[in-house]
């Protein structure tokens, strides 16, 4: 989760084929032999694409583009937009709206009671949507040190964890890069991160790791979840540098990623979150989504 691209215009119509995929200017072997949309994934890996990554479609439209591109669902939407992804049979696969911002979070103990309050209303209606993931922040550290940061993020969190446990809800921690794009956030590596989990001790708190995000705070990525899968409940994906396409501009390479996460037995969702540059933006999402069904 991030900033929000520029909005461009609405693209009505995903243009399937060899030379709508070349047009794009990237990837051109595999667009010369990129599949049509209707044909089945290998379904080891499931995704899904984040909602705000798309801002130039409409929900409606977006629910459309990712039931025929074979995902499982959209990330990052609130229970105002629940019915229309049931409506096309897509799940909320990262619920959200029960969090104040990405700066504000659980590390600091004047935005307990709000957290709280707020967790405590968002938690049965997920669990009543039939949804299982519900996203949550650190917050940023404003001069705490790690220790007391991850202290004051679990004396909150455990206020709530119960009735996460009751509904069989997980609060997913994500892990965001302090370099260049959320300075000062305190959830920046992943260490960090387990921690907490450890510290919670709760199969119901896990933490989301944003291969994008982590690539910039630390690197070795493939390594890193290989370690530490069972305290991972989700994936975001990116191109780095730059949060664009993940396709060969970019250093990150996403085959040899999802085979690793592949083999840790994940059964979770991986979610696109990326910002497409090429005009044809939902030619990039089915580039996306082929560069990951390994």
């Amino acid at each position: 989760m991030s900033f929000q691209p520029k909005r461009r215009s609405a693209l009505k119509n995903l243009v399937m084929g060899s030379a709508a995929l070349s047009a794009t200017g990237f990837l051109p072997a595999l667009a010369a032999t990129a599949q049509p949309a209707a044909m089945p994934l290998k379904g080891n890996i499931n995704q899904a694409v984040c909602r705000w990554c798309f801002k130039d479609l409409t929900v409606e439209e977006l629910c459309v583009k990712a039931k025929e591109l074979g995902l499982k669902g959209i990330d990052l939407v609130g229970p105002q937009d629940w019915p229309t992804l049931q409506k096309h049979g897509l799940e909320s696969t990262m619920c959200n709206g029960a969090e104040i911002s990405l700066t504000e979070g659980w590390n600091n103990p004047k935005h307990h009671a709000t957290l709280i309050q707020n967790y405590s209303d968002m938690i049965p209606k997920v669990a009543a949507a039939g949804y299982r993931n519900l996203i949550c922040f650190s917050g940023n550290r404003n001069g705490l040190d790690d220790e007391t940061g991850l202290n004051n993020c679990a004396e909150g969190l455990r206020k709530v964890l119960p009735l996460a446990e009751k509904h069989k809800v997980v609060l997913v921690m994500e892990l965001l890069n302090s370099k260049i794009n959320h300075k000062n956030y305190q959830c920046d590596k992943t260490a960090w991160g387990v921690a907490l989990a450890k510290k919670l001790g709760s199969e119901n708190f896990k933490l989301l790791y944003d291969i994008y995000h982590m690539q910039i705070d630390e690197g070795d990525v493939i390594r890193t979840i290989k370690d530490n899968h069972q305290y991972i409940a989700h994936y975001h994906t990116a191109g780095v540098p730059g949060r664009h396409e993940i396709d060969d501009t970019q250093e990150l390479n996403y085959p040899a990623i999802m085979r690793a996460i592949k083999e840790t037995g994940f059964k979770g969702i991986v979610a696109q979150e990326f910002i497409p540059t090429a005009k044809d933006k939902l030619a990039s999402l089915l580039q996306a989504i082929q560069i990951c069904d390994v």
